[in-house]
């Protein structure tokens, strides 16, 4: 396979919710892309086996020698893996911090030019919810262990089959009488899932080779009851939203969470209990000239295509 010409990049995550976007438009900004995962064989059901520019490897950000493996003579790296609920071994720690140190620590070993770390809008070490402030606790451990780290902080990401707006939407078309968390106060950004990708080829592929952070918001901030209300006017629904106390929703979760896939887990209510906005100091999107695409323009089509 013919690397030699192009740049390679690797993906870690390369197969999930943003990683195989990220992959796309590496693709077309003419990078050779390696999509490192754990299961190299939904890689080649998504993108399929036959072009030149991608490769499909098996590794496991646990393991030290699959990572570097799958790093050898590579330009740059990206580690869009994630975790929203703990199960078993798989922690927030071992996620977030543990393996994305093993990741830029082998990446910086390996003589690696650019790594773009995907954390989150809020991360925060102080912060008392553990997956907010796991996401903090990485975003050092990255730039510890490779100090010119590009980290990109999306906010809540939407797009078609995404676990936010696609689940409000199924939600608002189920219950006319639809709780909301606490008063609907909570400030969101939402970011469309394509242009945070977009965003992350651009970084690699900028001249920029400084540790920087960017956080990418969409284009119009909501409180959470007034992005209920322009999902439902989209869909032409007329629910009647209820205010909910956080307390209920904690308990709520609690029980849900016993389940195999629970609707509603505890890190997605404390999530819901801070606002989910880029700081106007931050570079974002702009800065990458790119122009965020709306949740009214996106979830047209998402409506158009079902």
């Amino acid at each position: 396979m013919a690397a030699t010409n192009h740049r390679v990049v690797t993906v870690f995550g390369g197969t999930g919710f943003l990683g195989r976007r990220v992959v796309r438009h590496l693709r077309n900004g003419e990078f050779f892309v390696r999509i490192a995962s754990r299961h190299p064989e939904r890689a080649k059901k998504l993108f399929g086996s036959d072009d030149p520019q991608l490769q499909s490897v098996k590794a496991d950000i646990h393991d030290e020698l699959e990572i570097a493996g799958a790093l050898a003579g590579t330009y740059g790296v990206v580690n869009a893996v994630s975790l929203y609920v703990e199960q078993g071994q798989e922690t927030f720690h071992s996620v977030h911090v543990e393996s994305a140190r093993r990741v830029a620590a082998q990446a910086h070993r390996a003589g690696v030019e650019r790594l773009a770390h995907i954390s989150g809008i809020g991360s925060d070490v102080a912060s008392p919810s553990l997956y907010i402030r796991k996401r903090g606790e990485g975003e050092l451990a990255v730039r510890t262990a490779f100090p010119d780290a590009t980290i990109i902080r999306p906010a809540v990401m939407f797009g078609p089959d995404d676990a936010f707006l696609t689940v409000v939407l199924k939600l608002l078309r189920r219950l006319p009488i639809y709780p909301m968390f606490g008063r609907g106060l909570t400030r969101l950004q939402p970011a469309y899932v394509g242009d945070v990708a977009e965003a992350t080829a651009r970084a690699l592929q900028g001249t920029q080779t400084h540790a920087i952070t960017y956080e990418c918001g969409g284009p119009r901030i909501y409180s959470y009851e007034e992005f209920l209300r322009a999902v439902a006017h989209q869909a032409g629904l007329r629910p009647i939203l209820v205010p909910m106390p956080f307390a209920a929703w904690h308990a709520l979760a609690w029980a849900a969470e016993m389940l195999a896939n629970p609707p509603v887990t505890r890190n997605q209510v404390e999530l819901m209990q801070v606002d989910n906005v880029s700081s106007p100091q931050a570079p974002g999107f702009e800065e990458l000239g790119i122009s965020p695409h709306t949740v009214e323009e996106i979830l047209q089509e998402m409506l158009r295509d079902h």
